[in-house]
């Protein structure tokens, strides 16, 4: 079981994101994703988030808000549970990440990248909305089977 933290940094109407393209055997290769990683040993989803995007991002956030909680299931890879957040309250500069390129993308055109296919579920129903929410997806290798959303 993997736990993780995925945050979407919001300015302008832009996303900012990371196109995966540096680190080899990487299960995101060449994928675009918000900025996150997984949990270090004792570990709270909120510290896991920061800590992520200073070290992905040199970004401090300011705040944050806790979206939804995602179950990816697959049949090549172990299940992880990964919480998403957002931000829209930051400080800092933007440094060079070590796992890819990081680019402010308008919001509108996020679900039209080199993204997972369950991203675009969860990504336009936080666009759509404000309501928590969890999703489980499952996979078949890279390709979505099915998925289950319930709102709260």
């Amino acid at each position: 079981m993997i736990l993780s933290t995925l945050c979407y940094i919001e300015k302008d109407n832009q996303y900012l994101m990371l196109h995966r393209t540096k680190k080899k055997d990487d299960i995101n290769k060449d994928k675009w994703i918000g900025i996150g990683g997984k949990f270090e040993k004792n570990e709270s989803p909120e510290e896991c988030v920061t800590r992520e995007v200073k070290e992905e991002t040199g970004l401090n956030l300011e705040s944050y808000q806790l979206r939804c909680i995602v179950t990816y299931v697959s049949t090549n890879w172990e299940t992880e549970y990964m919480y998403v957040f957002t931000s829209n309250e930051f400080t800092g500069d933007i440094i060079e990440c070590n796992e890819g390129e990081l680019q402010w993308i308008n919001k509108n055109e996020v679900t039209k990248l080199n993204t997972w296919e369950g991203d675009k579920v969860f990504i336009e129903k936080m666009q759509k909305d404000s309501n928590f929410f969890t999703v489980k997806f499952e996979y078949d290798g890279d390709s979505l089977l099915r998925y289950d959303l319930k709102e709260y």
